[in-house]
This record gives structure tokens, sequence and C-alpha cells, in this order.
């Protein structure tokens, strides 16, 4: 059975972009990017709501192009490979390969392709994430935490879920990036596994 697992890039505070929706602070550097591009490697269909599509659309056009950094590279050939569904009421075209838009989020049938699919799915956008958070379905959450604090804005997770987590694995980039790997615990909060640094 897949996984569905929710990456993002927050502050300190737990927030994905400021209150004026900036999200300058969190662009990764070259070693940061390199080890999500290897958590992104195994996805095989990304979730996703039109604001975080929007975003991510400037990949498309860098695939194939052999003049890039080669993390660049990398990224738009993971990019390009995933399917890709995003969930919008107003997007009505789509700018990238294997890509379809759904106008609603079903929990139930991400829970049929989580059944189905050999690669594990990812889900991306805070409101998207909180919902299929909400909705139970998300086994694993991949944070890397910038050293800023802003404030206020969009925050990485809903107000007003509760989750038991286990600590997977955990890393400090030099940049001073943290990343922090979790399970979602679904049965006992005390049957989860034991928690080790990444190398």
């Amino acid at each position: 059975m897949a996984k569905l697992i929710y990456t993002a890039i927050t502050s300190l505070d737990g927030y994905v972009a400021d209150a004026e929706g900036n999200f300058d602070w969190s662009m990764p550097d070259a070693e940061v990017h390199a080890f999500i591009n290897d958590l992104e490697r195994g996805i095989g269909t990304q979730l996703m709501g039109r604001k975080l599509y929007e975003v991510m659309i400037f990949w498309e056009p860098l695939y194939g192009q052999t003049d890039l950094p080669p993390f660049i590279e990398d990224f738009a050939t993971i990019w390009h490979d995933a399917d890709k569904i995003v969930y919008s009421k107003t997007l009505r075209e789509t700018e990238s390969k294997r890509t379809r838009i759904e106008s609603t989020f079903d929990p139930a049938e991400v829970e049929r392709m989580k059944t189905q699919e050999t690669a594990d799915l990812s889900v991306g956008g805070a409101d998207l994430a909180g919902q299929a958070l909400n909705a139970g379905l998300v086994d694993e959450i991949h944070f890397f935490v910038s050293p800023v604090v802003v404030g206020g804005g969009k925050r990485a997770l809903p107000h007003d879920i509760r989750l038991n987590l286990a600590l997977l694995g955990q890393r400090a980039f030099p940049n001073g990036v943290t990343h922090l790997h979790y399970q979602v615990l679904k049965g006992d909060p005390d049957s989860g596994p034991v928690a080790e640094a990444e190398a």
C-alpha cells in the first residue's frame, strides 16, 4: 500500500508564507534542494492545490535543459516524470504534462489510490494538506524548518487538528535549516518507531 506524504518548508513558528504571502525566506540552497530531490524521487503522484500548482509550473519549461545546476536539472526531471492532480474549482487547463484537474478533494478516492498505487503519493499546499490530515490520509510528514520567525501568515498545519507523531529522522543543515521526518500514528501513540538521526 502506498503512503501519502506531506512535505513543506516552514518558518520556525510554523508558517509556509508570511502575512503578505511571501516565502522568499524559504528558498532551499543546493544541499537542501538535493536532499528534497531525493525525497521526491520516489513519489509517483503529486496532489496539489491550484496556488501551489501555479508556483510549481515554473519547473515545466526547465525539463530537458542541460545548462542548469545539477540539482535544478534533477528536480525538473522529477517534476516532469510524476503524475500530477490539481484540485481547483476555477482552473480549466493545465500547463504541464501528466496533469489532470479535479474540482473537489475526495478522501475516498485518495484512499483508493493509496491501496492501488505502488509508488507513494505526496500532498502539497497547506490547505489541501490540511484536508488530507483531517481525513486521516497522511502517513508521513517532512518539515524543513527555516531559521526565521515570520509572525503570521499561512499555517503549515490546520489550527484545530491534533496528531500523534513519531519522529523517524532529523538532520540539521549548515544553512540553519532543520529537517524533521514524522510518522503520523493512527493507532496507539506509544507504539511508534524509535527516532534516528539521519546521516
